[in-house]
């Protein structure tokens, strides 16, 4: 079975644990759906957050919905000036039926970074 990368990232109102988490797994959950995955399907997911965000791994969230089977990993995204503030980002890599379009997932203020993708809005 092929793999493929989909990105993703939404942002939280505030840096706290529950919400860091929650946001997390609104995000998976999209890109599960829009793609018709199972967590099976799921090989490894990369993420990322803004400087601002320090109380919580996104990961926690991951492994909190039952991902114990994913390798993850966090960074910090580069700390560029006017970024969007906030912001969790990932990149998953999943195993897919060939010739499946990936279908990214951008939602709450980050939908502003990729307006380019036709199902960037939930």
């Amino acid at each position: 079975m092929p793999m493929i990368a989909l990105r993703g990232a939404t942002t939280v109102d505030a840096d706290d644990p529950s919400l860091l988490a929650e946001a997390t797994q609104e995000l998976l959950r999209a890109l599960l759906e829009r793609n018709a995955l199972q967590p099976a399907q799921v090989v490894s997911a990369f993420f990322t957050c803004t400087a601002d965000l320090t109380s919580a791994y996104p990961a926690q969230g991951a492994r909190d919905m039952g991902w114990r089977h994913v390798p993850m990993l966090c960074a910090a995204d580069l700390p560029v000036r006017g970024a969007l503030p906030r912001c969790i980002r990932v990149l998953l890599h999943v195993d897919i039926a060939p010739g499946h379009a990936a279908r990214h997932a951008y939602l709450r203020d980050a939908v502003s970074l990729r307006g380019d993708l036709e199902d960037a809005a939930p």
